[in-house]
């Protein structure tokens, strides 16, 4: 069974991670916590209030010593780095990694050690590679690695660093996103890879052996 969804996102982000929201079905429960980089001088909003007009489920900005509970989403606060611990969050003000704080890096390594095969990974459209490594990390203790068709993301370079670093699961467009977590989440229980409706979707899905990913040569980009 899982117990988490991370996603990281940059440049575009917005309109992807509402994206994804809104397509998860009510009945999906597991929490969700979301790094994004934004531009400190932002004016429209918090990211947690812009979220909560794209989805029902309650939208708060992570706090230290936050209980994580079930169908809430939880975003990074600007200018701190979000750690999971196992049922809570930690915040740091450590060093920016790749340039960001909060960094996606530092979420989906501390929440793969925390979680490990309990943890799905969704890296979408952003303009540098800060993310990459942590969704390596979770592939590698046993989560699930999920990334953005890099061809239809507003800022190509971080799923194209995540393809380059990990062997995703699956590389999907952002509008098929939300509706494969959820078939991952409802077959976790029969241990079966959900299949998409072009064809079996092949990959490691927590520590259960199928036939290898599909893959995608990552391309450079100007972003």
């Amino acid at each position: 069974m899982y117990d988490l969804v991370v996603v990281g996102a940059s440049w575009g982000g917005l309109q992807a991670v509402g994206r994804l929201l809104s397509d998860l079905p009510d009945d999906f429960d597991l929490p969700i916590v979301i790094a994004q980089h934004r531009h400190p001088d932002a004016q429209e909003g918090t990211l947690a209030q812009l979220l909560q007009r794209r989805t029902d489920r309650r939208v708060l900005e992570a706090e230290d010593k936050l209980t994580i509970e079930p169908r809430h989403v939880y975003v990074a606060p600007p200018d701190y780095h979000l750690l999971v611990e196992r049922g809570s969050f930690a915040l740091s003000v450590e060093d920016r990694v790749s340039y960001a704080r909060p960094s996606i890096d530092v979420l989906f390594e501390s929440a793969a050690d925390a979680f490990g095969d309990g943890l799905i990974g969704i890296i979408l459209t952003g303009a540098n590679d800060d993310g990459a490594r942590g969704l390596a990390r979770i592939k590698e203790l046993g989560g699930v690695a999920l990334i953005q068709d890099p061809t239809a993301a507003v800022r190509r370079a971080m799923p194209d660093a995540a393809i380059a670093t990990t062997a995703a699961d699956a590389i999907l467009p952002l509008e098929e996103i939300g509706a494969f977590v959820y078939k991952v989440w409802i077959h976790a229980a029969a241990a079966q890879p959900p299949v998409r409706d072009s064809g079996p979707v092949e990959g490691v899905w927590g520590n259960r052996e199928v036939p290898p990913a599909r893959t995608q040569t990552a391309e450079k980009t100007d972003a």
